[in-house]
């Protein structure tokens, strides 16, 4: 019986190298199979830091999933589908896996992160854990610097945590009204130095507003920023 099946972690867990290792072993048996990425570091493949990588059908908020597995289905055949990135789907289109397992009989494989860099859950991962069959934590345990399990992705602009911005961005990128390169990185982290950066930021609000005499600036840095 196909299943719809969720694996989830952190950045640097082993995900992809997961996925990869996966559709190779399926492949291996000589059954066909769909890899599918989203905003991947290398466009157009699944890429693993292990320095493994796969060709993969690109996944853009237009692509239906279901007809795109109906496709394959009828033309040669298949057998599975194995999606990584998966957090970065539109939830619509994490109920197409689910109809390809439903309505195909295929089995589905994905692969993704619970939560952005605002500590919140991906709309995409939200809906995978709302319709998967299996729900599985990858076992592979990454760790904050200050030794324990990481458990959140922060991200930093030019060294500085930051918790509000576009949900969706994977490297250095440039602010256009300083028309300047920006760098921005992902640092994983535990629980406590993840708020604890939030409540420093706070803090520096806070500070800033108490230096102004004028009208201040405010920096909204809410604890649940809504994602679009």
């Amino acid at each position: 019986m196909a299943e719809l099946r969720f694996f989830f972690g952190t950045m640097g867990s082993g995900k992809s190298t997961q996925a990869l290792q996966i559709r190779h072993n399926l492949a291996a048996r000589g059954l066909n199979v769909i890899l599918t990425t989203q905003l991947d570091r290398q466009a157009g493949k699944v890429s693993s830091r292990l320095g493994v990588e796969a060709e993969a059908e690109i996944v853009d908020t237009k692509l239906n999933l279901f007809e795109l597995a109906r496709t394959a289905f009828e033309a040669s055949g298949l057998d599975a589908m194995v999606c990584d990135e998966a957090q970065f789907y539109e939830p619509k289109q994490i109920e197409q896996l689910a109809q390809v397992v439903d309505d195909l009989h295929v089995d589905v494989y994905a692969f993704g992160l619970l939560t952005s860099f605002q500590g919140e859950l991906f709309p995409g991962t939200a809906r995978l854990l709302e319709l998967a069959d299996e729900r599985n934590q990858v076992q592979v345990e990454a760790r904050c610097w200050c030794g324990s399990r990481a458990t959140h992705n922060a991200r930093l602009v030019n060294g500085i945590q930051v918790y509000s911005g576009a949900l969706k961005v994977v490297g250095d990128t440039t602010d256009e009204e300083k028309e300047e390169a920006v760098e921005v990185t992902y640092e994983l982290m535990c629980r406590k130095h993840w708020h604890a950066g939030l409540r420093r930021r706070q803090g520096e609000q806070l500070e800033l507003l108490d230096q102004q005499t004028g009208p201040a600036e405010v920096i909204d840095l809410p604890l649940n920023t809504p994602t679009s």
